[in-house]
């Protein structure tokens, strides 16, 4: 599970990892003839590789299997023991291995197996579940509704989109039955074992659920984060992490996470990923296609966190090649290019040219701007504040269409002064032609800024060429056309950085990247 870690006033943290314990690791590791220990660093190793090659960064990577994560699951289970929260009693429904979960009826659907059997399978994975009875010890989930509800409804920004805000609520609302926290050590001995009764195994999401606390020291330490975190998931999982863990929480004496950011699914042509349909996305071939930065980019510009989004390698080239290559590697270019700006330098600002007005209405006869240009520059001086906003409100495919269209209007504002046509034996046409160099490089400059946590290489090369120094790459460094008010603006006159060739370079016909995809094809990748 991956999740960020805001507190104040450290450093913040980034933490990924991988929970391990469970029955379907078990049987995984049963299935392939090796341990569930030698299983979980396999599969673990891969995906800390995958990160690596998407540029994922992480401050810590936990594994439940580690000697600290599970002294914190056993002082957990202590606390809820002491708490008096847990019973032990008969237990009965039906189990899905691959979810580690048992589910109502009314979340089951009849289907035909492979061998023509009837069996019974979840609605919204389509894995078959089977009966199980056992006597395990049970977590008084239902004495926590009212905690849960008045937690939720004082921090309504606590679940985020609101609309997995509002399905709690109405989780909330329903029957509310006791939880299931542990399994019979016969059928589950890959796990921990209960603290002072060893025919039990902690239940998987229990022990998962608890790297959150482990990870940040858990149980001396933890206060210096805890609660201000970030939890980033799957929509999949929001009942466990929204409804189970809070309550969790509050049963040992701890307040729930801070924020919960909820994110939907991919979809491939409007279906569902499946090994059967054999449309499942390898995200390792995605990266050898488009680049890390592009694919990146169409992930993040195309996800949208409050539905299931759509994938086909034909977007991911309009996209990318539009916004990127085009709109963004061309506009650089132009402004950059020795037959425009032969100095090679960040031109300088003429104030004249382009005197500051209160209303952009106001442009008509003074200097050489028009109101089309002071909306450019209104728009691109709210910007940051924008993209800030979005960003924090987990909406980036919204800060990246804000940034997008003020790409737009900056290649338009380009394109309407015709710099090139400009002649530079006139004093007042060379003031003006740097003057347009200089607002689209300003521009240029903040655009990179904003995409860094985006497409890190792609930002680094643009802001390398414009000369920005790693101390001036910074949010709240951040200043947009210092001269339009009246102010010194410390890269005017500065010498531009080497040119690097095309900023991004345009991805080829589709199937050009299918032969590539092919080639790139490995036997085992399958995280």
């Amino acid at each position: 599970r991956g999740y960020g870690l805001r507190p104040l006033p450290t450093a913040p943290l980034s933490v990924s990892g991988t929970d391990e314990h469970g029955l379907k690791i078990q049987q995984a590791a049963a299935a392939a003839g090796t341990s569930p220990a030698q299983l979980c660093e396999q599969v673990s190793g891969l995906f800390r590789q995958a990160l690596t090659r998407a540029d994922v960064a992480y401050t810590d990577f936990t594994r439940t299997s580690e000697p600290r994560h599970q002294r914190a699951v056993r002082h957990f289970w202590g606390a809820l023991r002491d708490g008096g929260v847990l019973y032990k009693g008969s237990y009965e429904g039906w189990y899905c291995t691959p979810e580690e979960s048992f589910l109502p009826e009314s979340q089951l659907a009849e289907r035909t197996d492979a061998q023509g059997r009837l069996c019974k399978v979840s609605l919204e994975t389509g894995h078959e579940v089977h009966w199980t009875k056992e006597e395990n010890y049970m977590f008084r989930l239902s004495a926590f509704r009212d905690p849960l509800q008045n937690w939720l409804r004082d921090n309504p920004r606590a679940i985020c989109p609101d609309a997995f805000y509002q399905c709690v609520l109405r989780w909330l609302d329903e029957d509310l039955p006791d939880l299931s926290v542990s399994r019979e050590r016969t059928r589950l001995q890959w796990g921990i074992p209960v603290p002072g009764d060893p025919t039990q195994t902690i239940y998987v999401w229990v022990d998962a659920l608890v790297n959150y606390l482990s990870v940040v020291g858990y149980p001396e330490s933890h206060g210096t984060w805890w609660p201000a975190v970030h939890h980033v998931v799957g929509k999949d999982i929001l009942k466990f992490h929204a409804l189970y863990w809070p309550a969790l929480l509050l049963a040992a004496g701890l307040e729930p996470p801070e924020r919960i950011l909820v994110h939907s699914h991919w979809t491939v042509r409007g279906q569902k990923m499946s090994k059967s349909l054999g449309n499942v996305v390898d995200p390792s071939t995605c990266v050898g296609q488009y680049g890390v930065d592009g694919f990146r980019y169409f992930l993040l510009r195309q996800g949208v966190p409050e539905r299931d989004c759509d994938y086909y390698d034909e977007k991911v080239l309009k996209l990318v090649n539009s916004e990127l290559a085009d709109a963004l590697g061309g506009l650089l270019n132009r402004s950059t290019a020795p037959s425009i700006n032969p100095s090679s330098t960040y031109p300088r600002f003429s104030e004249p040219c382009f005197p500051k007005v209160l209303d952009s209405r106001e442009a008509k006869g003074t200097g050489r701007a028009c109101a089309e240009d002071y909306k450019l520059v209104a728009a691109v001086a709210s910007l940051p504040a924008q993209v800030d906003s979005y960003f924090e409100g987990f909406q980036i495919y919204k800060a990246l269409e804000c940034i997008a269209q003020c790409v737009r209007q900056t290649n338009g504002f380009f394109q309407r002064h015709r710099p090139w046509k400009l002649d530079r034996r006139d004093p007042a046409e060379q003031l003006w032609l740097d003057t347009i160099l200089h607002v689209t490089l300003e521009c240029l400059r903040v655009y990179g800024t904003l995409l860094q946590p985006v497409v890190p290489h792609t930002a680094d090369k643009l802001l390398s060429r414009l000369a920005v120094g790693p101390g001036e790459r910074g949010l709240s460094e951040l200043t947009f056309l210092a001269r339009y008010d009246g102010k010194p603006c410390p890269f005017e006159g500065r010498q531009l950085g080497p040119d690097a060739g095309m900023l991004f370079h345009r991805l080829g016909k589709l199937e050009t990247m299918k032969k590539r995809k092919q080639e790139a094809q490995v036997p085992d990748k399958q995280l």
